[in-house]
């Protein structure tokens, strides 16, 4: 017996949902890609503004050099008091012969240190300009992914226009710190899995239809082979454990996102025994095409290191021979693993006193937005034409994203845990991986800035939201119209807003009454 020949068609919307149209699916592609273009321009702009160090650029632009010249970070030279100076001034040549003890992995400096190598140390530009290019091409993966989400292209350039938007975004957009390539990667590998969700499916939809079981009598479902999307989005969350540790933890969410998603699918496929089949033919590959890949990625991010004697612990094994089973671990290896110790050891204990540091509650109502920079310049210093002006760049995030996403929290959560939507789940995802985390080290010296690494997430969130304004595509056209209309005023205040922030997102300088109608509260200051 047979499944009757609709069968295949009706199994595939199961598992995809209904087929959209070519104009739709033409603008899930346009409408992100246009506001792209405009967002990007808002980054590039006057990108060498500040001239000097911004911030936590003092370690990170000058350690992204210093990769570029040495394969490896190196300390600065000994008896020089005014390294910064001297950086920004056009003279790079900083650099001692003793290696730095850095604390976070090379691959957000190696990037920063490309953008210094493609356009001249010696150019302000040249320090932002990666983390521009991430920044924009953020802008693109969100609104891909929320087309994914929602299969609709006004929610896919709204969800892409809120993070061109947000000015905790913006400000890591346009300054040298490594959070920006945090978010950029784990964003990316989250994009991935949706195509692997999607291609998964249909793979699953097309092998079941072909197998043509009777009813009843699938146990486990069919293998799908080896995913290659799910094996990029594993070079991609290496890349992004390679940038900050903390990207382990979207490591650990994300592979088990995947695997909650193909037990859906194998239990949606008509599969009997679908937890059993998804933990054996789905669940143990996707480890092996996640956590070995990543591992490895992680470990070619070091390259730098491998291949020079001048790294920090470098040469320790050398000083340590090993005994036992420990002998059989390559020399570098045991060296790179007494190097990770000693970071691991610091990061735990950091504990000093910094008028910026926050707790992770304060940080999704942005109860302290971190400074990046300010000057309090008087009448006839840089253009200030009044008695007294102030520029600034503060990591303030668009309210319209922060607080709606806040208040978005619970329908998200409810809709996931109640409603058993897919997408809000993995709206909550960036959240869990991103924010949860950071509440186990809450004695521990942390900062608001952080938070970059899951506004993405945020965005889907208000997102998601918003979809639920906009209505189903079956309600009646006036509601949708309503919906629709929603959605444009919501977008376009969140737009307003960022405009009236763009002077302390771009360090302008502006009179001191005007800064203080931005910044509503003392906490922020």
């Amino acid at each position: 017996m047979t499944e009757p020949s609709g069968a295949p068609s009706r199994l595939r919307e199961r598992l995809l949902g209904p087929a959209v149209s070519r104009r739709a699916a033409a603008w899930g592609w346009w409408g992100p890609l246009l506001v792209m273009a405009v967002g990007g321009v808002a980054r590039f702009i006057n990108l060498g503004h500040p001239t000097s160090l911004v911030f936590d650029e003092t370690y990170y632009v000058k350690q992204g050099w210093s990769l570029i010249r040495f394969g490896t970070e190196m300390d600065i030279r000994e008896g020089l008091e005014e390294p910064d100076e001297l950086f920004t001034a056009g003279n790079p040549d900083v650099f001692g012969t003793t290696p730095d003890m850095v604390v976070h992995p090379p691959i957000g400096k190696w990037m920063i240190g490309a953008g210094e190598w493609l356009f001249g140390v010696e150019n302000p530009f040249s320090w932002r300009f990666a983390a521009a290019v991430v920044g924009t091409l953020s802008i693109l993966l969100i609104g891909r992914a929320a087309w994914r989400m929602f299969h609709n292209p006004l929610l896919a350039t709204a969800a892409a226009t809120l993070l061109a938007a947000d000015g905790h975004h913006f400000v890591h957009s346009r300054t040298g710190l490594l959070d920006v390539f945090v978010m950029f990667w784990a964003l990316a590998a989250f994009c991935l899995l949706l195509v692997d969700r999607d291609h998964g499916r249909a793979r699953l939809a097309a092998r079941v239809s072909a197998l043509a079981p009777p009813p009843g009598s699938m146990s486990w479902g069919p293998g799908l082979g080896i995913r290659w999307w799910r094996v990029a989005a594993g070079v991609s969350l290496g890349l992004c454990i390679g940038t900050k540790w903390s990207g382990l933890f979207f490591l650990a969410a994300f592979g088990l996102m995947t695997v909650w998603w193909d037990i859906g699918a194998r239990r949606a496929a008509g599969a009997q025994n679908w937890f059993r089949g998804s933990v054996v033919r789905d669940g143990i590959p996707a480890f092996l095409q996640l956590v070995p890949v990543a591992l490895v990625t992680y470990l070619l991010s070091w390259s730098g290191w491998f291949l020079t004697d001048h790294g920090y612990k470098r040469q320790w094994a050398a000083d340590h021979p090993a005994t036992g089973l420990a002998s059989l671990v390559p020399d570098p290896l045991r060296s790179l693993w007494s190097y990770h110790q000693e970071v691991m050891g610091f990061h735990v204990g950091l504990h000093n006193e910094h008028a910026w540091s926050s707790n992770p509650w304060s940080w999704i109502v942005q109860g302290r937005p971190t400074l990046f920079y300010s000057r309090w310049p008087k009448l006839g210093e840089s253009g200030c034409e009044v008695n007294d002006c102030v520029t600034y760049i503060a990591s303030l995030g668009n309210l319209l994203v922060w607080w709606g996403a806040t208040a978005g929290l619970l329908v998200v959560a409810f809709m996931w845990l109640i409603g058993r939507d897919w997408r809000a789940g993995a709206a909550l995802s960036g959240l869990i991986a991103g924010w949860l985390p950071w509440f186990m080290y809450q004695t521990r010296t942390i900062y608001s800035f952080y938070a970059v690494a899951f506004v993405p997430w945020l965005v889907l969130i208000v997102t998601y939201c918003l979809s639920l304004a906009l209505g189903r595509a079956d309600d009646p056209l006036v509601r949708r119209r309503w919906g629709a209309a929603i959605v444009i005023v919501y977008v376009t205040a969140a737009v307003a807003l960022f405009i009236w922030y763009y002077p302390v997102y771009t360090a302008q300088t502006i009179p001191r009454e005007q800064w203080s109608l931005r910044l509503w509260f003392d906490f922020w200051t």
